[in-house]
């Protein structure tokens, strides 16, 4: 029987440039909050320019205005909810920055956002990584098969995605 040599960081162990597992969690997350500051910033700073924007432009103005209603019924709240909905957790930012939700209430709501979110995917992820690490080693075909299910689970979400837009800007009035 082989022995893995592969095994999750120990947590005070040096992971990356020397720094222990815990700490480059930590330093993800302290980056996630300012990219968050960041986007509030930016949205405020943009305001109503934020709609003929690049940015503005590629989101469209209705989904665009979907969050706005979101933000405006929930306020910071919104912001915390946000980490947890893939496409919302760039956009509602700077949304909120034009907005001018309450800066105050901002930050405390994307702080816990980051204090809870991040660690999830920073420890969960790692472990889901280590687990597929260990599998390509016990048994690269599975770990392969277990990849393409994954690439093909995406996929059929993404192109299902799609379908319902089209089918939701078909059935727009002109």
């Amino acid at each position: 029987m082989r022995h893995l040599p592969l095994a999750m960081p120990a947590p005070t162990d040096p992971f990356w440039l020397g720094l222990p597992y815990w700490l480059v969690g930590v330093i993800l997350m302290i980056a996630l909050f300012v990219v968050f500051q960041v986007y509030y910033w930016a949205g405020r700073r943009l305001g109503e320019k934020l709609y003929e924007s690049r940015v503005g432009e590629r989101m469209g103005r209705e989904r665009i205005a979907r969050i706005e209603r979101t933000v405006e019924k929930w306020g910071a709240l919104a912001v915390y909810g946000c980490f947890w909905v893939p496409m919302l957790r760039h956009t509602l930012p700077w949304v909120a920055g034009a907005l001018r939700v309450s800066y105050p209430w901002y930050v405390v709501a994307s702080a816990l956002g980051c204090m809870t979110w991040a660690p999830l995917w920073w420890f969960g992820g790692m472990v889901a990584l280590w687990a597929w690490l260990r599998l390509a080693y016990q048994s690269p075909i599975a770990a392969a098969l277990v990849a393409v299910a994954v690439v093909a689970a995406v996929a059929v979400y993404i192109a299902r995605r799609r379908k319902k837009r089209a089918q939701r800007e078909e059935t727009l009035p002109a």
